[in-house]
């Protein structure tokens, strides 16, 4: 029989430095908790918002594939391998960080917040050429159902990671 782990909304870590307010489902940054180090693949699962024009300067990511799914307001995104873009409600942005990645995230609003969803998956490849990759989804395709997102498997709906 499978073991069901519940961790409630109110028992993540809670990081303030206002400009950017982060909830962290897993240890992360300066949140340490050993009993939330990650879950199989899945290593960091933030909830954050990021207050109008601000954001994270340019830094680097390596070996992690991280994805990012804005659920309020636009993410503009700015790497080293020549992509800049904004991410909105609907969109799916992921990075293959591989042998090493630098990038920038701001808010595009000048008037409101960003919420997102920051995902960190551990690769099952390490040491790749960095990539980077976005799609929108189409809403209906989740009307009442799941819809799959990301993947490591190229033909399968969504944006396939490593």
């Amino acid at each position: 029989m499978a073991k069901t782990i519940l961790h409630k909304a109110e028992t993540r870590g809670d990081a303030n430095h206002g400009w950017l307010h982060s909830r962290h489902t897993f240890s992360f940054a300066n949140y340490y908790n050993p009993e939330r180090m990650h879950f199989g693949q899945l290593r960091v699962l933030n909830d954050d918002w990021v207050l109008p024009g601000m954001g994270f300067s340019t830094h680097p990511h390596d070996n992690m594939e991280i994805i990012s799914i804005p659920l309020e307001g636009d993410l503009e995104h700015k790497d080293n391998m020549g992509n800049v873009s904004v991410i909105k409600h609907g969109d799916v942005q992921v990075m293959s960080a591989g042998t090493g990645i630098t990038h920038s995230e701001y808010n595009k609003n000048k008037d409101k917040p960003v919420k997102f969803l920051q995902i960190w998956v551990f690769p099952n490849k390490e040491n790749v050429t960095p990539r980077y990759d976005q799609i929108t989804l189409n809403i209906a395709d989740r009307q009442n159902k799941l819809q799959q997102i990301v993947s490591p498997n190229l033909d399968d709906a969504g944006v396939w990671i490593y």
